[in-house]
């Protein structure tokens, strides 16, 4: 089974990933962020996040079950 990469955060900075196979999430809010993270599909192996979605996530990302993430640069 191959794992699922997600990119979650504003769209005007993940626009161009679904181009390279990447699965967005567009996600403006905090809120928005918590609802695509809860939403990952189980096959998630990587999640790309914006700066602002990392930050809304704090420390949910620390979580070992979590899927691996990247967080793209300011």
């Amino acid at each position: 089974m191959s794992e699922t990469i997600v990119a979650l955060g504003e769209r005007a900075l993940l626009e161009g990933f679904p181009l390279a196979g990447v699965q967005l999430s567009v996600a403006e809010t905090d809120h928005a962020v918590h609802e695509g993270w809860a939403l990952l599909p189980k096959t998630t192996g990587i999640v790309i996040l914006t700066p602002r979605a990392a930050r809304a996530l704090g420390g949910i990302l620390d979580d070992p079950r979590s899927p691996m993430t990247v967080v793209l640069p300011l």
